[in-house]
């Protein structure tokens, strides 16, 4: 009879638990359906669940699955970052020359590992992006969200990469935090656009953080994301395709989700090429087994 499998609570892009966006891992459950893990995913209730399962292709370190309490997704940030730090933890695979790949639904994907135990940072190479369109001219449903809003000096732009997000530049920090959004409004642009929906920032003069950022993913049902890796990963691929050679061109620091109670850092850097890494701290919440199987 196999072991249980074993499942993670994470708490993810955060410097302390319960800054962060959660997670769930589940390791070992290599004879679960696909159906018996959207089971789990919509019993645990997070915005993501994760499973981690032995490679398919010999280049991998691990396969993973990533599921929303409704539906199987390609990819995502938060989760690649925490499940590859459970993977570390768990012993289930070990960095090469300071790197992971996972093997997911949009590829192959390096993951760097920096430093170790608790100081330890891991970044994920975003799926390569690339912009729609943009500007807020033509589009009725994107005016009807930021209607009102004094803008920042780049324009809005729908960009795909991994996820499809509508981004927006805001001019300043207060405008941003202050922002009472239209959540139906952001659901319509959603639902219109077949993206997740709506991810705005704006460029800080803070010490600990140099662009803050909220994103509403009402697309998948979310009304807000505490800490959004691949909606970071594309403002990133945005101001560097605009601004090559400006003070953010290299990499920086995002604060997200205090107006929601949380407090992630979330870390972006950028290569000379336009190779966007996104990264953090995860913590282990939980650590224990699931007796899911013999209930599902």
């Amino acid at each position: 009879m196999s072991a249980a499998p074993r499942y993670l609570q994470l708490d993810v892009f955060c410097a302390r638990p319960g800054g962060g966006n959660p997670l769930g891992v589940v390791i070992g459950a290599n004879d679960w359906s696909g159906d018996t893990m959207q089971r789990f995913a919509h019993w645990t209730n997070l915005v993501e669940t994760t499973f981690v399962l032995a490679p398919s292709s010999p280049e991998a370190s691990y396969r993973l699955r990533i599921f929303t309490p409704d539906r199987e997704i390609p990819f995502a940030g938060h989760p690649t970052i925490g499940s590859a730090h459970a993977v570390l933890d768990s012993g289930f695979a070990q960095a090469r020359d300071g790197e992971l790949i996972q093997e997911c639904g949009a590829g192959l994907l390096p993951v760097r590992v920096e430093g170790e135990a608790t100081e330890r940072r891991l970044f994920v190479r975003a799926p390569a992006a690339r912009v729609v369109r943009e500007g807020i001219a033509g589009e009725p449903l994107l005016q009807a969200v930021l209607g009102g809003v004094a803008l920042g000096a780049l324009p809005p732009a729908f960009v795909e990469g991994g996820r499809r997000w509508w981004v927006a530049e805001f001019a300043d920090e207060a405008c941003l935090r202050d922002w009472k959004p239209d959540h139906a409004a952001i659901g319509a642009l959603a639902r219109a656009t077949d993206s997740l929906g709506l991810c705005v920032f704006a460029r800080a003069t803070n010490a600990d953080y140099d662009l803050v950022v909220r994103a509403f993913p009402a697309g998948v049902g979310i009304v807000e994301d505490p800490a959004s890796g691949a909606a970071n990963g594309l403002i990133a691929a945005w101001i560097a395709l605009r601004e090559p050679h400006g003070p953010l061109a290299r990499g920086y620091r995002v604060s997200q989700g205090r107006e929601i109670g949380r407090d992630a850092t979330i870390l972006v850097r950028i290569d000379a090429d336009s190779a966007v890494w996104v990264g953090g701290q995860t913590h282990t919440v939980i650590d224990g087994t699931t007796r899911w199987v013999a209930y599902a």
